[in-house]
C-alpha cells in the first residue's frame, strides 16, 4: 500500500499523517518535540505507521461475527495494551539508563544504597505500570516523560524515605537518564508488542476467547501488509531541521491553509494556535493561501503559555479547559506574557480569587489577542475553521465562539476533532500531489 506522510514538527508537539492515494487518511502519530528534532520528527512518523496497522486490521475484522457490536470497544483495549507494552520497554531502558548514571564519581561513597533504592523504585513503577493503562484511567499526559516522571516522584519520595536516604540524588539522576532515553527510537519488536497486547486483551475479554485464534491470525496477516513510504513532506516550527531535501519542505502557513481546506472544503479564514505562534490565514476555494498574520516572536497567549499555567496549578493540560468551564464569573487578565503569568497567577489566587474564574480570564485573555491577529489578516470570512491543539479546549472555544458573534455576527466556527493534526495533513496532502506531478 503507497503512503504519503507528513510531519509537523512543533515547538512543543511534532505530528504525522498518513494518507492513501486518494487522501484518506490511515493513521497519525504525535510525540512531544524533544532536543533531538530528528529523532521527534521519526518517532511521530513511527506512531502513524503503528496507528495505520491498527485502523487497517480494525477494518480487516469487521466481519466477524464474534466481534459484533463490540469491534470498537476490543480494538481500545488492544491500542491500550500496546501502549503498555510500550511503556513497559522504555520504562526498562530507563531502570538501566539510571543504574549506569550511578557510575558517576559523585556517587562513589552511596552508590550501592542509591541502586538498591532506584531497584526497589522501577520495581514498584513496573507493578504500578497496568494501573496507568488500565481501561478508564486517566492519565495528566500520554507522553512516556509525563507520565513515567510524575510516577517516579511520587513513589520515589516514598522507597527513599522507607530506606532512610535522601530523594535529591534519585531526581538528579532521572533528568539526566529521561533525556537520554527519550531520544533513542523503539522500532523493534513492534509486531510482537502487538500480538502481546491481542494476547492481553483476550485475557480481559474472556467471553471472546472463542474468536482469539482467527483474530489472532488475521491480525498476524494484516501486520504482514507492506506500507510502501513513496514521499514525505515535513513543516512546522521546527522543519529547517527535518533531515529531508529542500523540496519536501513546505511552510507551516500553506500546509495549515491546506490542512484546514482538507478538513472543510469551504474553509476561508483559518486560525491556528500552536505552541510557539498564533496564525491567521486566508485561503481561497482551493486552500491556497491568499495572506496571513503571525504574532511576534513572544509566544504569550499561546500553547506554551497554557502549559506554563497548567504546571503552576499542577494540572493536566487537559484539565484547565473543563476547570475554566466552571468558573461563575470571568476575571480580567492584564497580560498573557509567559513570563509574568506565574506571578499574575500567585497574586490573583493570594486575594482569594478562585481558580475557575482565573482561569476563565486567561482563556478569554489568550483569545482576545488571537482576535487582533485575525482582524490584522483580514477579518473572518464564512467558513472559519480552528486548527491547532488549542481548539480541542472546551474554554477557548466558548470564549472564540462568543468574540466571534460579538464582532462578526452568526458565523459558524470548524473545529475538527483531530485538528492538532492540521498542519500534518496539509504536508500529507502537499506529498501526495508532489508524487502526482
Amino acid at each position: 500500500m503507497d503512503c504519503f506522510i507528513g510531519i509537523d514538527l512543533g515547538s512543543t508537539t511534532t505530528k504525522a499523517v498518513i494518507v492513501d492515494d486518494n487522501n484518506n487518511v490511515l493513521g497519525r502519530g504525535i510525540t512531544n518535540s524533544r532536543s533531538n528534532y530528528a529523532t521527534a520528527a521519526a518517532v511521530a512518523k513511527n506512531e502513524a505507521m503503528i496507528d495505520t496497522r491498527f485502523n487497517l486490521f480494525g477494518r480487516s475484522l469487521e466481519g466477524f461475527d464474534a466481534l459484533t457490536g463490540r469491534l470498537e470497544e476490543f480494538i481500545t483495549a488492544v491500542s491500550r495494551n500496546f501502549r503498555l507494552e510500550q511503556f513497559l520497554e522504555q520504562l526498562e531502558d530507563l531502570h538501566q539508563t539510571c543504574l549506569r548514571a550511578t557510575d558517576l564519581d559523585r556517587f562513589a561513597s552511596n552508590r550501592d544504597a542509591v541502586r538498591e533504592v532506584l531497584n526497589e523504585l522501577f520495581k514498584r513503577l513496573e507493578a504500578d505500570a497496568p494501573d496507568q493503562f488500565a481501561a478508564g484511567a486517566k492519565r495528566k499526559s500520554d507522553f512516556f516523560r509525563d507520565v513515567a516522571g510524575s510516577r517516579y516522584v511520587a513513589l520515589g519520595e516514598e522507597v527513599a524515605r522507607e530506606q532512610g536516604t535522601t530523594f535529591d540524588p534519585l531526581i538528579n539522576i532521572y533528568d539526566r537518564s529521561i533525556i537520554e532515553v527519550e531520544n533513542r527510537l523503539y522500532t523493534e519488536g513492534t509486531d510482537a508488542k502487538v500480538l502481546r497486547a491481542v494476547d492481553r486483551t483476550f485475557a480481559e475479554m474472556p467471553e471472546l476467547a472463542a474468536a482469539a485464534d482467527e483474530v489472532r491470525g488475521n491480525v498476524e496477516r494484516e501486520l504482514a501488509t507492506s506500507l510502501e513510504e513513496r514521499y514525505v513532506v515535513g513543516t512546522g516550527y521546527g522543519r529547517a531541521t527535518l533531515p529531508f531535501p529542500k523540496e519536501h519542505i513546505r511552510s507551516e502557513i500553506l500546509c495549515h491553509g491546506l490542512g484546514a481546506h482538507m478538513m472543510f472544503a469551504g474553509t476561508r479564514t483559518v486560525l491556528d494556535i500552536g505552541g510557539q505562534d498564533t496564525k491567521a490565514i486566508q485561503v481561497d476555494d482551493n486552500g491556497i493561501v491568499e495572506s496571513f498574520q503571525m504574532n511576534d516572536r513572544c509566544a504569550a497567549g499561546c500553547g506554551r503559555y497554557l502549559g506554563y499555567i497548567a504546571d503552576e496549578m499542577n494540572l493536566g493540560l487537559h484539565e484547565l479547559g473543563p476547570l475554566a468551564m466552571k468558573a461563575t464569573r470571568t476575571i480580567r487578565i492584564n497580560s498573557t506574557c509567559t513570563v509574568f503569568a506565574g506571578a499574575e497567577l500567585r497574586d490573583r489566587l493570594a486575594l482569594g480569587e478562585r481558580r475557575e474564574d482565573i482561569l476563565s480570564g486567561l482563556h478569554r485573555a489568550i483569545v482576545l489577542r488571537a482576535m487582533s491577529i485575525l482582524s490584522r489578516s483580514g477579518g473572518i470570512r464564512d467558513q472559519f475553521t480552528w486548527t491547532g491543539g488549542v481548539a480541542n479546549n472546551t474554554a477557548a472555544v466558548d470564549a472564540l465562539r462568543d468574540l466571534v458573534a460579538e464582532n462578526y455576527g452568526d458565523i459558524g466556527i470548524n473545529i475538527d476533532p483531530e485538528s492538532i493534526y492540521t498542519g500534518a495533513l496539509g504536508g500529507a496532502t502537499f506529498a501526495r500531489r508532489a508524487m502526482e506531478n
